[in-house]
């Protein structure tokens, strides 16, 4: 592959565009990024602009989603490979992991992409830009219906949080949640009230038990001990030993040497 290989990105998290912009142009030097997107509608002009060879694409964006956006490239004879970007969990992706399209899951793991990468080397080695094989087309449809499957089975996230202030139950928007902290028994959530100021709750379950419940594009683990809002993020520094931690709320907490290819390149 002596010319330039050319992709687009879509997903409608400015963060996670961020990141994954970033370990792609790590992974794969001579991979040029024509477009960056936060919806599918934009994603669908920029690949009628462009005709990229590959597009990430999130399968929940506004406007048009990733599978909307994949069944009207299903009619194209000049079709990039698909990438969904998902958070799915690993089991249910496994139903529809081919060697024609692939996934990644969040948040983005640096090894899982650069396997995707080797294999979409060896799909752009194997085929012209300009004829999409019949086969992958017949794949995609397959893989189309398979999503709409599991997307009909994937759990509702919470929207609201049921957590105790003394002996008073309070309702909470997950959007308000700036982060959860394990303490004991129980799990601290810190959450804006009024838009000012920074009031605790308790709530009687497990970080792990709580985790299952919200929606791990807007909330990230970076701590076995600690989940962040990644919305309510205001900055991300390294110390002088290379330590990351994440400035939210007023107060810094410290990122897991796991959880740090959530900010590769911040």
């Amino acid at each position: 592959m002596s010319q330039s290989i050319t992709a687009i990105i879509a997903d409608d998290e400015p963060l996670l565009r961020f990141h994954l912009e970033k370990m792609l142009s790590d992974l794969w030097f001579d991979l040029d990024i024509v477009a960056v997107c936060a919806n599918g509608k934009e994603a669908l002009d920029a690949i009628d602009q462009h005709q990229p060879d590959i597009a990430f694409l999130d399968i929940k964006m506004p406007e048009l989603d990733g599978m909307a956006l994949a069944a009207k490239l299903q009619k194209s004879t000049v079709a990039p490979l698909i990438v969904f970007i998902t958070a799915y969990d690993e089991f249910a992706v496994k139903a529809f992991e081919t060697n024609a399209i692939d996934y990644v899951l969040k948040p983005i793991s640096e090894t899982r992409l650069e396997a995707t990468c080797e294999k979409l080397k060896q799909r752009l080695i194997q085929q012209d830009k300009h004829s999409a094989p019949k086969q992958d087309q017949d794949v995609l449809s397959d893989l189309f219906a398979q999503i709409q499957q599991l997307s009909a089975q994937q759990q509702e996230y919470l929207s609201w949080i049921k957590a105790y202030k003394g002996e008073d139950l309070h309702l909470i928007s997950v959007s308000d949640v700036l982060y959860f902290k394990a303490e004991d028994k129980y799990v601290s959530v810190y959450a804006k009230q009024n838009d000012i100021n920074i009031t605790e709750y308790l709530i009687r379950s497990s970080l792990k038990e709580l985790q299952q419940k919200i929606n791990p594009d807007h909330f990230w683990q970076i701590h076995r001990s600690s989940i962040v809002n990644v919305a309510q993020i205001e900055k991300v520094k390294k110390d002088l030993l290379g330590h990351l931690c994440v400035h939210i709320g007023g107060v810094k907490l410290p990122v897991s040497r796991s959880a740090q290819s959530l900010f590769k390149g911040m």
